[in-house]
């Protein structure tokens, strides 16, 4: 008899409410599972809302012919912003395809709407320290809040982290960026400046600021970790997002290490904040109105799982049988170095990523996904868009939902079931080439 006081009884559990984890809650609760979305936060989102991005990049192909590849409930988000307003398209300075830049706030609350819609529970300010094993299957996980230390058990669960905790602490296999020598992508506070003349300050071409950079830096007025960077505006005049910070080779499930990070990151925002009202044009005036509420994390833990997305799948444009998305993002390394190293998918221009790369070897009753998804570090690096994020936790939810139907663990389902399931929702489709000028009606 387990000695932690029973929380919650679910069919399922998705820990982590980001891309991944909301839009795994809504799919699965739309078919009448029984769904308890757990979080850490106040807020739904993840590093789309908390974290301060707020562009959903990974839905367009690059290029002025481009190719949407993303559908169902992740382009339903989109398209119910549009609706309020509260959402543009906007063109990806450095060839990432078109990005969708919205306001955060109002996400946060549209969320939290499509969850409740379908039928889910929702428990913010929770973290899941530990899980609780009965042999490979997960009987429950623990939850740590102000309620204590409590019991959920689930008959499955959706590892939706980010840095793949319940997978790492059911005993699954995982490779951890940034130890023993491996790369990982480094980390960003994202800031914004108000009171910004966007008419003025938007004049410079990309070029001419990064020139502004390499003055300050040579001439030792500032300390720029990273040359060029992004800013761009947002659905509010005069306020402006800002991209430029890097914090690097970090091990960010390291607490100590992530403290100092985040430290390390808002430093950085103001030698940037500085820099802007300093020495670029429309932002005389600006001042700094907030930074993220934490800092960008790009890379941890990554599952090993039944199938490793590779960088010559990306490459290549390979398809899967098992496909569960497309995905046509350019591998993005934020390296350690000042700028970004950037490789494009050939083919047709995009690649599928497969069930597969959800699901681990060791734990019957769970399915991971997210940018923790089964990948090397140069295919994670792609697939941890936010659009790929979104349709990979809208796989999970119904590859749930089947599982629980059938009395089945995850890896046993019909796979024709899943795609089908997939298909009809418009989450897996062939990208169709138009003119960027049509995407707005797509």
């Amino acid at each position: 008899m387990s000695k932690y006081e029973l929380l919650f009884e679910t069919d399922l559990a998705v820990i982590g409410g980001g891309a991944a984890g909301t839009l795994a809650a809504i799919s699965a609760a739309r078919k009448g599972v029984k769904v308890l979305l757990i979080e850490s936060q106040n807020a739904l989102g993840g590093s789309r809302t908390v974290m301060g991005v707020d562009t959903f990049y990974g839905f367009f192909s690059p290029g002025n012919r481009t190719s949407r590849v993303i559908g169902g409930i992740a382009y339903e988000i989109v398209e119910r912003l549009f609706d309020r307003n509260a959402a543009f398209l906007r063109p990806n300075t450095f060839g990432a395809g078109t990005g969708v830049t919205y306001d955060l706030e109002m996400l946060k609350i549209l969320l939290e709407e499509m969850v409740i819609e379908a039928g889910a529970e929702l428990l913010y300010h929770s973290f899941v320290p530990e899980v609780l094993m009965d042999e490979n299957n997960i009987d429950s996980v623990l939850v740590s809040n102000k309620a204590g230390l409590r019991k959920v058990k689930a008959d499955c669960v959706i590892d939706a982290t980010g840095d793949a905790d319940v997978a790492a602490r059911a005993g699954a296999s995982l490779e951890l960026a940034g130890v023993d020598e491996l790369p990982v992508q480094s980390l960003s506070t994202i800031f914004y400046m108000g009171n910004v003349d966007n008419e003025r300050a938007f004049s410079l071409s990309q070029a001419e600021r990064t020139k502004l950079m390499v003055d300050a830096e040579v001439n030792g007025k500032y300390k720029l970790t990273r040359i060029g960077g992004s800013i761009h505006p947002t659905p509010h005049p005069g306020f402006v997002h800002a991209n430029l910070t890097r914090v690097r080779n970090v091990n960010a499930i390291d607490p100590f290490a992530l403290t100092k990070a985040e430290i390390e990151g808002r430093h950085q925002a103001h030698e940037y904040a500085q820099f802007l009202i300093n020495e670029h044009q429309g932002f005389e005036d600006a001042y700094l109105a907030m930074t993220a509420s934490y800092i960008g994390v790009r890379e941890t833990r990554r599952l090993i799982g039944e199938y490793v997305l590779t960088e010559e799948d990306v490459v290549a444009g390979r398809q899967f049988e098992d496909a569960i998305c497309c995905c046509a993002a350019p591998i993005e390394d934020h390296h350690a170095g000042k700028d970004v190293h950037w490789k494009y998918v050939e083919g047709d221009g995009y690649y599928q990523i497969p069930y597969r790369a959800l699901l681990p070897t060791e734990v019957d009753n769970l399915i991971v996904a997210g940018r923790c998804l089964s990948a090397t570090h140069e295919a994670q690096a792609s697939a941890r868009n936010s659009a790929q994020c979104m349709a990979m936790g809208e796989a999970a939810g119904v590859a749930a939902m089947i599982a629980l139907s059938e009395d089945v663990q995850p890896r046993h389902i019909e796979l024709s079931q899943l795609r089908s399931a997939l298909l009809d929702q418009d989450t897996l489709f062939k990208p169709i080439p138009r003119e960027i000028s049509e995407l707005k009606n797509d």
